[in-house]
């Protein structure tokens, strides 16, 4: 005992250093998330998926049972690879059509001159979507608004009020704005976001995601227009579904550009202003006029959702414009108290704003639109509706 009492007095390091320490494993290439679609329209879609590690990647696609096709993204000559978050669109797409497709990705080990050393390739198992039909009549979608880093929203309501039997009732879903509290790194997006939705419906469906307020905030909110697809990589847009011209609207900071919390980096004041730009052009649009509705998205109204600078702002820029188009619905959040709001003096539009992000206050919006008509049901997480419209078809001046 004494002589062991004595060895434990002795250094230890240079019998540790006689021991072999097995190095960690390094984790092997594997798709973080994905795949997820964005941009559906009738003769193209967007397919987004992350890659752990550095990749060249590609689509095989075709519509049936077959995926005789590849696509990749290049620019400006340049194949895009040893990348990690791929954005590839397939374009000239047949309508209203089934299509099959599986990811593929080949890992870039490195580079010696010219020479690109490739390691393992990964592949996805087959999926499919369906292109809408180029005179599609009808489409049913969802909206949620204000989940503020709480995922299980997304399974828990759409599980509950999503399906129509074991049918999915819904052909898109939107993500109306305020999806994280601060957008701090990529496994938020990815385990907040992205993989909830892939789990029950992206990599068949598409989703929108509106920029909230506090998608603006965080050290990584400025990345965060590099996970998803954007037309023209705006936050602001006009699309067209079905019956329905959809005008997407950035409604920015709830609070002034001079706030002491952003450090003096925003300029969301002249970035409503530049909206507001786009929208005049917008509602003298062919596609705007023509279409049986029309519907605006944004995540705080300008109306109904207090007194802050943001949406005051956003009343001042947004609200006369809107009014003179004479849009059908706008569907909001921000607040987290969910109403519905009828036209008034103030909005000649009604206007929806959906609640969260607690239980007992969070909804589900659901929308199905045909040539007639407009139904909305707002409906809460223990199935209360708790908001309905129907709007018909407005007759032509």
């Amino acid at each position: 005992m004494s002589q062991l009492g004595a060895l434990s007095l002795l250094p230890i390091a240079p019998v540790l250093a006689n021991i072999a320490v097995a190095a960690p494993a390094e984790e092997k290439n594997h798709f973080v998330a994905g795949p997820y679609l964005q941009n559906m329209g009738t003769h193209e879609v967007t397919i987004m998926w992350i890659t752990h590690k550095n990749c060249f990647s590609w689509v095989e696609y075709g519509a049936g049972t077959y995926t005789s096709k590849r696509e990749f993204e290049y620019v400006n000559g340049l194949i895009e690879a040893n990348n990690r978050i791929n954005k590839i669109t397939l374009s000239n797409l047949n309508p209203g059509t089934e299509h099959k497709y599986k990811i593929v990705s080949t890992e870039v080990l490195g580079y010696k001159g010219s020479k690109v050393e490739f390691g393992e390739t990964i592949s996805s198992p087959m999926y499919g979507f369906k292109t809408p039909a180029e005179n599609e009549e009808e489409f049913k979608m969802v909206v949620f608004n204000d989940i503020h880093d709480r995922p299980q929203i997304i399974p828990q309501l759409l599980y509950r009020h999503g399906y129509t039997g074991n049918k999915r009732d819904y052909d898109f879903v939107v993500f109306n704005g305020d999806c994280f509290d601060w957008v701090t790194g990529e496994s938020q997006i990815v385990d907040h976001l992205i993989k909830p939705s892939v789990d029950i419906f992206a990599a068949e469906m598409p989703f929108i995601l509106t920029q909230g307020n506090h998608e603006c905030r965080g050290s990584f909110s400025r990345h965060l227009p590099a996970y998803f697809a954007y037309p023209e990589n705006k936050y602001y847009y006009a699309f067209t579904r079905g019956p329905v011209r959809f005008v997407v609207l950035d409604s920015g900071e709830d609070k002034g550009d001079d706030s002491v919390e952003y450090g003096g980096l925003s300029a969301f004041d002249r970035y409503r202003e530049t909206q507001k730009k786009w929208l005049e052009k917008e509602i003298e649009s062919v596609e705007f006029k023509k279409a049986p509705f029309r519907i605006v998205l944004i995540h705080i109204s300008p109306y109904h959702s207090g007194d802050w600078h943001g949406p005051m702002h956003g009343q001042e820029v947004f609200g006369p414009l809107l009014n003179k188009a004479k849009i059908d619905l706008q569907i909001s959040g921000h607040t987290h108290r969910y109403g519905t709001h009828d036209p008034d003096a103030l909005h000649n539009y009604p206007i929806v704003i959906g609640g969260g992000p607690l239980e007992g206050n969070r909804t589900l919006i659901k929308l199905h639109a045909t040539p007639k008509e407009l139904s909305l049901k707002m409906i809460r997480d223990d199935g209360e509706v708790v908001g309905k419209y129907v709007i018909p078809k407005k007759a032509k001046a």
